[in-house]
């Protein structure tokens, strides 16, 4: 299958498509300087949902999406523990951990995670498959200004990255959304069906950084 390769940036940035339908981000290599920054005008998220499509052989600790702010830089993230086989959502420097998700190598993966400040509940869903729901923080909305990062994990607001938390592999179809999408809608998002685009990144101000190539999708792979 040809690719369509749009960009290869080594040392600078550079701005996203508009459209990145039938696009997809390809990380070659562990590194501290190859991310996408994704921007957002929201200041303030009582609740929210993300999804993407991931596809790596990485046998270790990983964070492919991150969310910081300038008080609290593990906002948002999603974390996988590969050796315990186990992903870690944090929510406003609190975690709650996932285990006996079936996330295999090689292999095209659906991946949400729901949060709301009223519950305080997080869910992660794999596939279209559910989690267990859980506790990890209520009363505080996520507010300030905020960074979010695909394949590195923020120690500091927008940076602080360390190259074997780096992710490597394949990435498509980020969404965001400041509200929990229902269990179907998420299934419809799995299935690659009609589902409610994102409504919080704003792609054509998001960038790329270091080595990250923008490619056309490996659609007869994809879930």
């Amino acid at each position: 299958m040809a690719l369509l390769l749009l960009l290869v940036m080594l040392t600078v940035c550079a701005a996203l498509p508009r459209d990145m339908s039938g696009k997809m981000f390809t990380f070659p290599e562990e590194s501290d300087t190859a991310y996408v920054k994704l921007t957002t005008s929201s200041q303030s998220l009582s609740a929210l949902t993300v999804c993407l499509r991931t596809f790596t052989d990485l046998n270790r600790n990983h964070a492919p999406f991150s969310l910081a702010t300038p008080g609290v830089f593990n906002d948002f993230v999603i974390y996988r523990y590969a050796e315990s086989n186990q992903f870690s959502i944090n929510v406003r420097d609190k975690s709650g951990v996932f285990r006996e998700l079936d996330y295999k190598p090689n292999t095209w993966h659906s991946l949400c995670s729901t949060w709301d400040s009223v519950s305080g509940v997080v869910q992660v869903w794999l596939d279209g498959k559910p989690s267990s729901r859980k506790y990890v923080t209520s009363g505080s909305n996520i507010t300030g200004p905020m960074i979010i990062v695909l394949a590195q994990e923020q120690d500091s607001h927008g940076g602080g990255f360390d190259a074997t938390q780096s992710f490597v592999g394949m990435m498509s179809d980020v969404h965001m959304w400041d509200y929990t999408l229902s269990p179907c809608e998420i299934q419809r998002y799995t299935n690659r069906e009609s589902f409610p685009s994102g409504n919080v990144i704003d792609w054509e101000a998001s960038q790329t950084f270091g080595r990250v190539l923008i490619e056309d999708q490996q659609k007869d792979c994809l879930l």
